[in-house]
C-alpha cells in the first residue's frame, strides 16, 4: 500500500510539473508588455514583418502580454543587436528583429562593432527560410548597365547601388558580388534603411538596390509591374531560379562559372538566407520563458490569422523554429575555413574603409 501511494504521489507530481511551469510563465507575463526591437526604421521589410508578428504573437504567449514595437535603426541592425545582447532586460520581456547577416558577422568575428559572439545568440526562429523568396538586384531601366552580362563586362560602366551600413545584408551582398563575381557595382552606403534606399533609387540618386522580392512586393508593388522603371537582373540566396523569373540568373550560377573558390564563398554567404527574418532574445532568459516564447513565435507564424494577413500583404512566410535556427548558425561556422577566411578579410577591409 505504501509503495502504491508513493508511486501515485510521484506520478501526480510529474504530471503537475509542466502545468506548474506553464502557470508560472503565465503569471509572469500577465499584465506585462513585451518589447520587440526592430533593427531598422519604419516602412521597410523588417519593420513590416516585425509589426505583423507583434499583432499576433501576444495571443500565444502565456498570460497574453501586449507586444509593442520599437524601431532602433543603425549600423545594419548591429545597434539593436548590441543593445539586446548587452543592455536589454534578460527576463523574457525583450525580443529583437535583426538583419540576417548579423549571424554571419558574429560567426566571422573580428568586427569591433559587434559586442557579442555567435553562441550568445538565442533564437526564437525566423519568419522566412527563403523557400519562396529571393534577394534580387534591381536596376533602373535607364541605367547604363542593363543586365547581368553588362555587369560582367570587364571595363564596362558601373552601376551605383544603394546600401545602409557595412554588416547589413544589402552592403555585405554587394561587396561580395563585386569582389567574388567581379560584377561592375559601386556601393553608395549610409542610407538609414531599405525604405530610404528605395526612395533614393526612385529619385535616381542611385541606379540600383538589392532587396528581397517579398519585401518589394509588400512595400513597392509597382516595381513588379511590366511598365516599372526597374528590372530584376540577378537572384541571390537561391540554389535554383524562382519560377516567376526563369530568365534571371542566380549568384550560384555565376559562382559555378567562376570556379570552386567563388562557389564556396557564395554558398557560405547564402547560408544566411535560410535565416531571412531572424528574431532573438537576450542571453540568460529563463528556460521556461524562452521555451514559451519560441512556441508562441511558431504558433503565431503558423496561425491561420497571421498566414492570411501575410498573404494579403504579399509577405512570404516560411517559418523556422528557434532550435533549427541555432543549428543553422552552427552550420555557418562549419563552412570551409578558406571561404570564411576570405569573407573575414573582405568584410574586414570593407569595414576599415
Amino acid at each position: 500500500m505504501r509503495k502504491l501511494t508513493a508511486i501515485s504521489l510521484a506520478t501526480s507530481l510529474a504530471l503537475a510539473a509542466p502545468t506548474a511551469r506553464a502557470d508560472e510563465v503565465a503569471d509572469f507575463y500577465k499584465g506585462k508588455q513585451v518589447q520587440l526591437i526592430i533593427g531598422y526604421g519604419a516602412g521597410g521589410g523588417y519593420d513590416l514583418n516585425g509589426r505583423m508578428l507583434a499583432r499576433h504573437m501576444g495571443n500565444f504567449i502565456p498570460g497574453n502580454p501586449v507586444v509593442i514595437v520599437q524601431n532602433m535603426p543603425g549600423a545594419g541592425s548591429l545597434r539593436a543587436a548590441n543593445h539586446i545582447q548587452q543592455v536589454a532586460a534578460r527576463d523574457g520581456t525583450v525580443m529583437g528583429a535583426l538583419d540576417r547577416q548579423v549571424s554571419l558577422t558574429a560567426v566571422l568575428g573580428g568586427n569591433p562593432a559587434v559586442k557579442f559572439t555567435a553562441p550568445e545568440l538565442s533564437f526564437l526562429g525566423t519568419l522566412s527560410s527563403y523557400s519562396n523568396d529571393a534577394f534580387i538586384l534591381w536596376l533602373r531601366k535607364d541605367a547604363p548597365v542593363k543586365n547581368t552580362p553588362g555587369l560582367l563586362r570587364p571595363g564596362g560602366p558601373e552601376a551605383t547601388v544603394g546600401g545602409s551600413a557595412i554588416g547589413s545584408t544589402d552592403d555585405t551582398t554587394i561587396i561580395i558580388l563585386r569582389d567574388v563575381l567581379k560584377l561592375r557595382l559601386r556601393l553608395v552606403t549610409g542610407y538609414p534603411d531599405g525604405n530610404t534606399i528605395s526612395l533614393a533609387l526612385e529619385r535616381n540618386e542611385v541606379q540600383g538596390r538589392i532587396a528581397g522580392l517579398s519585401a518589394i512586393a509588400s512595400t513597392r508593388p509597382d516595381w513588379l509591374k511590366p511598365d516599372s522603371f526597374v528590372r530584376p537582373v540577378l537572384q541571390v540566396g537561391r540554389t535554383t531560379r524562382l519560377s516567376a523569373y526563369p530568365d534571371i540568373p542566380t549568384a550560384r550560377e555565376l559562382a559555378e562559372a567562376a570556379g570552386p573558390e567563388a562557389k564556396s564563398v557564395i554558398e557560405a554567404m547564402e547560408l544566411t538566407y535560410q535565416l531571412a527574418r531572424p528574431y532573438i532574445v537576450p542571453p540568460g532568459v529563463p528556460a521556461a520563458r524562452l521555451a514559451a516564447l519560441r512556441k508562441a513565435f511558431m504558433d503565431a507564424a503558423t496561425s491561420k490569422a497571421m498566414q492570411e494577413e501575410a498573404a494579403k500583404m504579399s509577405v512570404e512566410l516560411s517559418p523556422v523554429d528557434g532550435e533549427t535556427a541555432s543549428k543553422l548558425v552552427a552550420g555557418m561556422a562549419k563552412a570551409p575555413p578558406e571561404a570564411l577566411d576570405y569573407l573575414r578579410k573582405l568584410l574586414g577591409s570593407a569595414e576599415a574603409k
